[in-house]
């Protein structure tokens, strides 16, 4: 299973085992990881569970969807270079090692 290490805010890092499409807001919310709201519960219409994800995976991972594009225009916290919904990042064996900071502000 591929591992995903969330950064909270204050530097906490905690690594998961993943589930192959299960999303990294979905791994987050099943382990308690605090910060990731997910008001929406992963329908891409919330913006509660920015992340930004770590530069050395920014071209692994890919870039948001126009949907999402446009939710993270209105996310709670500044976007900025490798900004991302965590439910729209659905992992794999090509993701594993991934590193998301949880942005500071969720709502």
């Amino acid at each position: 299973m591929p591992q995903v290490t969330y950064i909270l805010p204050d530097g906490t890092e905690t690594t998961l085992e993943a589930r192959d499409g299960d999303s990294v807001m979905e791994t987050a919310v099943k382990n308690g990881i605090r910060g990731i709201v997910a008001e929406c519960g992963g329908a891409c219409s919330c913006a509660t569970c920015h992340v930004f994800v770590a530069d050395e995976f920014t071209d692994v991972v890919g870039g948001p969807s126009d949907l999402e594009d446009d939710m993270l225009d209105g996310a709670a916290c500044e976007r900025r270079d490798g900004s991302r919904l965590s439910c729209q990042i659905k992992m794999c064996a090509d993701f594993d090692g991934l590193r998301v900071e949880i942005a500071p502000k969720q709502i």
